[in-house]
């Protein structure tokens, strides 16, 4: 379960070592936007050297690394640094169409045979609507890789990208270009069967905002948030986590469709009809919550 993904400056080893204990599901290591072009070898080395040292550690967050975009002439120098390490997932910036997840994936492999990995290993988030040709082929990242794991949305290179002077309007309500990237991360994810994860809330002072654009984000179907500073973490953790009653109606859901077999249509409970869309939403409530298929605690 990744509730909450806080960026963390790939050049920064005091704010690496700082991050572990931030309470973040996953850190994404940075080797993109973070760090200036001057730093960015200095950036692989830090990233290769924090992965290794969190090889023998029992308890560490999930670790994705963003590397720099295909179009850089980076890709193959990040990937040379820090597959070897390991990481989770690789998490690839201003994503334009499925054609990149295989491009990344095909990359991967090489390099996790150069490293002595098993194939398919690392997973793949994608960064989709960064662009404006991402947000074109939304639906051709479906069925491109067996390592796509996530797709994002990110609202700030899209500004840049088309030309916006601000992604938000004077109220702080995103302008319709961005409401439409975010709906199509949505759209998408579920398209590819993959988790959504909600753009990162830039003013992290305003803790009461990121609580209301949380709980927006679980509403409208994302499963996690990125997050810019630590200070935000805890309250996407809280707003991701389902509450204990939405837990326990979860439960006794699946175990309704448990106990009627694999071809039960529409069950009762509470005295109101439930079927297979009820069934879907209990499946990722329960997902939310931690809970593994065959580990759900018995309600008597």
């Amino acid at each position: 379960m990744m509730r909450s993904l806080l960026f963390v400056p790939g050049d920064s080893e005091r704010k690496l070592l700082k991050a572990g204990s931030s309470g973040a599901d996953a850190l994404i290591l940075d080797l993109e936007d973070s760090v200036a072009q001057s730093r960015k070898a200095d950036a692989r080395q830090t990233v290769a050297g924090y992965l290794d040292s969190a090889k023998g550690q029992s308890k560490t967050p999930r670790l994705v690394v963003r590397i720099n975009a295909l179009d850089t002439g980076l890709t193959d120098d990040d990937l040379g640094a820090i597959v070897r390490g390991a990481p989770a997932a690789i998490l690839l910036p201003k994503a334009s169409c499925g054609a990149d997840i295989q491009d990344l994936s095909a990359r991967l492999s090489v390099h996790e045979a150069d490293a002595g990995l098993p194939e398919g290993q690392i997973a793949i988030h994608a960064l989709m609507t960064e662009t404006a040709a991402g947000m074109l082929a939304a639906a051709s990242f479906a069925s491109k890789s067996a390592r796509l794991e996530a797709v994002a949305w990110g609202a700030e290179d899209l500004a840049a990208d088309i030309g916006a002077a601000s992604n938000r309007d004077e109220t702080g309500r995103y302008t319709d270009v961005f409401r439409l990237a975010r709906s199509l991360t949505i759209l998408a994810a579920a398209h590819c069967a993959v988790e959504a994860i909600d753009t990162v809330f830039t003013d992290f002072r305003d803790s009461e905002g990121l609580e209301r654009e949380c709980h927006a984000a679980v509403r409208d179907g994302f499963s996690g948030k990125m997050a810019i500073h630590p200070d935000q973490v805890a309250v996407i953790n809280t707003a991701f986590t389902p509450a204990p009653e939405d837990v326990e109606r979860a439960v006794r859901i699946l175990a309704l469709f448990a106990a009627a077999g694999p071809g039960a249509g529409v069950l009762s409970l509470d005295g109101k009809m439930i079927d297979k869309p009820h069934l879907r939403q209990a499946e990722r409530v329960a997902r939310r919550a931690g809970l593994e298929p065959g580990s759900l605690p018995d309600l008597g």
